[in-house]
């Protein structure tokens, strides 16, 4: 199994001046779901090398074993911090595809042309597709082979406005997840605020908060078995 991960490059919270990037859950319990499950883990994003990490997923309150295992881990820190370029990616040499959230994709991997053509084509291969918590932000401007947007009609679901609203973020991104899945056309759903839920429609996966992201790791997993 062959699996790439796509974290973002994009480290500006709006125009707060606060630091944003990737969520290190949601980049950590997948990762170490899919490599404890002997796939060979690839990691890309749109600048390549190191992407910049949140620094409040950092923080003593947001640790799990997943990031505690993290930063113990030589190989892990040594791979993170050498992401190939997106650009270079060959969506052909994966069996699936897998994009940790955090806000920083809603402004690069959202908007990145690179990104939509390596999900259109996951999506035409018919190969899993997995994105948890912000992260399904990146289906904003994919379309599926009928030329709709790939979610239209799709049991998906991503960070809900009222967990931005928790943040306090509704004002600060570029747009709200919940929102952008609704008039996509897709069969939008979702749990409690903070609980894990995943959705899973056909090799589409999609975890709603750092709390799904485990599970939507397994979810992707199965469906390569």
């Amino acid at each position: 199994m062959k699996i790439l991960m796509v974290l973002t490059s994009h480290d500006q919270l709006g125009d707060t001046g606060e630091k944003t990037g990737f969520w290190l859950e949601e980049f950590a319990a997948p990762y170490y779901v899919l490599r404890d499950a002997g796939a060979e883990v690839t990691l890309a994003s749109p600048a390549g090398g190191q992407p910049p990490l949140d620094p409040k997923s950092d923080s003593e309150d947001a640790q799990t074993d997943a990031t505690r295992r993290f930063k113990q881990d030589d190989a892990a820190q040594e791979a993170l911090a050498n992401t190939v370029k997106l650009s270079s990616v060959d969506a052909g040499q994966f069996d699936a595809v897998f994009y940790p959230g955090g806000h920083g994709p809603l402004w690069d991997l959202a908007e990145s042309a690179d990104s939509r053509k390596l999900l259109e084509s996951f999506a035409a291969a018919d190969r899993p597709i997995g994105a948890v918590c912000h992260a399904p932000g990146v289906f904003r401007h994919v379309k599926g082979a009928d030329g709709e947007p790939l979610v239209k009609g799709r049991r998906v679901t991503g960070f809900t406005n009222g967990e931005e609203e928790g943040v306090g973020l509704t004002d600060v991104v570029p747009f709200l997840v919940e929102d952008m899945l609704k008039d996509k056309g897709a069969d939008y759903r979702k749990g409690d605020d903070w609980a894990s839920y995943v959705e899973v429609d056909g090799k589409l996966v999609t975890g709603q908060n750092p709390a799904s992201s485990e599970a939507a790791a397994k979810e992707l997993l199965a469906l390569l078995k």
